[in-house]
């Protein structure tokens, strides 16, 4: 037992029973505004110095048993005090305010042993969640079971089927890893899904912009599809069909942006000026078209396949790992007009399998900066001038047109963010 620590006035852990009594404030406000709640403010905030307490003595006195036996002890109070007196509402049973308390014990015990900043984060999490009720409620209901299988799915993907792969490298030059091709379906899957799910529980409540973006994140050749039929089909939709599309064909660069930060992090600053010169100018070509649009014209929600679906994944990770053997074999057969020459191919309908490619060799040393963004730009050219093509012979002349001016506003910026470098 350290006598010297109990003879003293302790000054020195005021700054952890703040933090603790702060925390428990800001849950047990939360929990105050709730009319059946057996715990409130003043409540979550003692708790809260409590744990603190007892981590406190439980740590100078050499017995983690307080801690526990404080745990025990504010579960069996709040608990009994459900039990006498049962709330009012018959669909509030009490449990969240219960866990909530626990968790304040929890967070004030987390303090003392110099988890502060993580027991911070963490309450304001805790509050959110618990202010949000109505919100997460609502959002649930809309789900369907499409979306929720769509989750689950990609919980496969992600939590059973790569852990399981070998992380190693096969093949010629070293370039097949199964763990990390695996991985490059996952993140695109992940980047996909979230924009599958945001865009159908969203709809079209937001206006072109958003279900563009949307759009975008999930496949933007499936939305430049979907609208330019819907923009042939009915002239009225013309101008709107053609913001969708170029706002889609945009965010695909932003979406590379994000791949290349999390795959290859080094190639980022090479890359930056053509995603941003494609970007700035899409942008200003997105907003022309979209302040050209009918006001009342009905939206369309584009169709989409779940993107984490198990024959889609495998589908993308065949795609990949062609792509990555192609483009190291064709870089070591012909140089850089052979790794172009795959890009160009690769890219007329899948940009992403040959971005990640070639960051993948970049992070071997297989290809340098400038071959990395250029089979990039390259791939991204050809994406856009394939679904320029899928424009005109779907939708029309007339919504060709419009598109036109965005398309070409992206693809200067691309070029001449590539020229600059």
């Amino acid at each position: 037992m350290e006598i010297s620590f109990l003879q003293g006035n302790g000054i020195e852990a005021l700054p952890q029973f703040l933090t603790s009594f702060a925390i428990g404030l800001l849950i047990g406000l939360e929990r105050e505004r709730n009319p059946s709640a057996k715990a409130g403010l003043r409540t979550f905030a003692l708790v809260a110095v409590l744990g603190t307490l007892m981590a406190l003595l439980s740590d100078k006195l050499g017995s983690p048993w307080l801690v526990i036996a404080g745990l025990l002890a504010i579960a069996g109070t709040i608990i009994a005090a459900y039990l006498n007196e049962p709330p009012v509402e018959d669909n509030d049973p009490g449990t969240t305010t219960v866990v909530a308390l626990l968790l304040s014990y929890g967070l004030g015990v987390m303090i003392w042993f110099g988890l502060s900043k993580l027991a911070v984060m963490l309450a304001i999490g805790i509050t959110a969640l618990l202010y949000f009720k109505p919100e997460l409620r609502g959002f649930t209901q809309r789900l369907t079971r499409r979306d929720l299988v769509a989750v689950l799915q990609f919980a496969v993907l992600s939590f059973i089927v790569l852990p399981i792969l070998p992380n190693q490298d096969f093949g010629p030059y070293n370039a097949f890893n199964p763990y990390q091709a695996w991985m490059m379906v996952v993140l695109i899957s992940g980047i996909s899904l979230a924009g599958y799910a945001a865009l159908h529980v969203v709809g079209t409540r937001y206006g072109a912009p958003l279900l563009g973006f949307l759009g975008g994140m999930v496949s933007s050749t499936a939305t430049t599809m979907i609208y330019a039929k819907h923009g042939k089909t009915n002239q009225a939709m013309t101008h709107l069909a053609a913001a969708v599309i170029v706002i889609a064909s945009m965010v695909v660069l932003l979406r590379l942006l994000v791949v290349s930060s999390v795959v290859a992090y080094g190639a980022v600053p090479t890359l930056l000026p053509v995603f941003a010169g494609g970007l700035i100018a899409g942008l200003v070509a997105a907003i022309y078209a979209w302040h050209k649009t009918i006001k009342g014209t009905e939206l369309f929600v584009p169709e989409t396949s779940n993107p984490a679906e198990l024959h889609s994944a495998i589908g993308f990770g065949l795609l990949y790992v062609v792509v990555l053997l192609g483009s190291a074999w064709m870089a070591d057969l012909a140089g850089s007009q052979g790794l172009y020459a795959v890009a160009l191919v690769s890219g007329l309908t899948d940009v992403d399998a040959i971005t990640l490619s070639s960051l993948r060799l970049f992070n071997l040393g297989q290809l340098n900066e400038q071959q990395t963004v250029a089979a990039i730009t390259i791939a991204f050219l050809s994406n856009v001038a394939f679904k320029f093509g899928m424009v005109f012979f779907i939708g029309g002349r007339v919504l060709a047109k419009q598109v036109a001016i965005g398309f070409g506003a992206i693809a200067c910026g691309v070029l001449f963010g590539l020229l600059i470098l």
